[in-house]
């Protein structure tokens, strides 16, 4: 997610299609469910991850990144931070990454 100039502002990520898009260049992407609209969330499996973005919100501000392998994962998410320009946030110590 990213950070506006207003501390908690979030500034867009982009159009699903257009998230989807650059997480797709991190081999990150559906796994083919039918079930998104039932669950209201896009899923999208990556290397060591998976990210759930809600569906209905266009532009896209935020995603939620559950790590399964950490050892797999951080590596990916920090490129991706790198070059979306993208910030990460864990929820359980509020640290900032990206």
């Amino acid at each position: 997610m990213k950070s506006g100039p207003d501390e908690g502002t979030l500034l867009p990520l982009g159009s699903l299609d257009e998230v989807r898009r650059q997480l797709g260049a991190f081999n990150t992407a559906g796994d083919g469910d039918s079930r998104a609209d039932e669950t209201g969330m896009a899923t999208l499996h990556g290397p060591g991850m998976v990210v759930e973005i809600p569906l209905g919100v266009d532009p896209v501000t935020q995603a939620m990144v559950t790590l399964v392998e950490e050892d797999i994962a951080w590596p990916v998410l920090m490129r991706l931070c790198q070059t979306t320009r993208w910030s990460m946030v864990d929820l359980e110590t509020g640290r900032t990454f990206g």
